[in-house]
């Protein structure tokens, strides 16, 4: 429920805030007008979104078990990757993201409504697009999947209603430490997600050392209790885990959140 929680709150309000952003400015210089493309390249995106959603968990479906495993395990890796590149990205670029939004509203105006829906359609489409494949992977590792999806409709509710509320300036964030403290979470769950699709690749038999267990707790705590669950849920926890698959979660967090955590050049503000 947590993964699926610090996923959804983290990307929904990035997506809410562009979102606001590029409202903020159209309503600031009196382009009302420019409202309804706006919004209609928003819901395109967000039904593309879904859709990838849904043809992720049909294609899963439709599988054979070998079938299965590689598409895991190579879904698991990409949204992993994707993920890894966001969050850099975004402490990167937080800085000018208002600054950019802006131009690109200016330049989209002179191609018309059509060029606007396109600006609202790929800004958003970037997040939800990252945000569906990397919850799906994220299922895949938790046991329970109906308090996963409570944790995914609260991000979101939350994560919405924060936008919200930044927008109508009910209420004031430093974004900068919100987006470096979900970054971390989010690159504690792709570890675990990493270590699961690891898992999928020596089931199949192409990575050594399946049953060289770090660990092996299933006599006295399963993958199905609650503290297996939560464990699984926060920090990608499998209740036999194999060398490999440690050394890789252990390696992944090391090599990324070390530069993470640098401390930057010049303090990145999403304002």
């Amino acid at each position: 429920m947590l993964s699926t929680f610090i996923i959804a709150l983290r990307e929904g309000l990035e997506a809410s805030l562009i979102v606001g952003i590029l409202v903020a400015y159209i309503i600031k210089t009196d382009r009302r007008s420019l409202l309804k493309p706006l919004w209609l390249g928003v819901v395109g995106a967000v039904i593309a979104s879904l859709g990838l959603g849904a043809l992720l968990s049909f294609t899963s479906a439709e599988l054979t078990p070998r079938g299965n495993q590689l598409f895991a395990g190579t879904t698991s890796l990409i949204a992993v990757a994707l993920v890894t590149w966001m969050v850099f990205w975004m402490k990167r670029t937080a800085r000018f993201l208002k600054t950019e939004l802006h131009g690109k509203v200016d330049n989209a105006l002179t191609a018309g409504p059509l060029t606007l829906a396109g600006v609202a359609f790929f800004a958003v489409i970037r997040e939800g697009l990252e945000t569906a494949l990397f919850i799906y992977a994220n299922f895949r590792t938790v046991s329970g999947t109906t308090s996963a999806a409570i944790g995914l409709v609260l991000g979101f509710a939350i994560s919405i209603s924060l936008g919200w509320a930044i927008f109508k300036s009910a209420i004031k964030m430093n974004l900068s430490k919100f987006f470096t403290y979900t970054g971390i979470g989010l690159i504690v769950v792709a570890a675990g997600v990493l270590a699961y699709g690891i898992h999928e690749f020596q089931e199949l038999g192409w990575l050594p050392g399946p049953n060289a267990f770090a660990w092996d707790t299933t006599s006295w705590m399963t993958k199905n209790s609650i503290a297996g669950a939560v464990l699984g849920g926060t920090v990608g926890f499998d209740t036999t885990t194999s060398w490999f698959q440690f050394g890789a979660w252990a390696l992944y967090l090391i090599a990324v959140l070390t530069p993470y955590l640098r401390a930057p050049r010049a303090k990145a503000v999403l304002s």
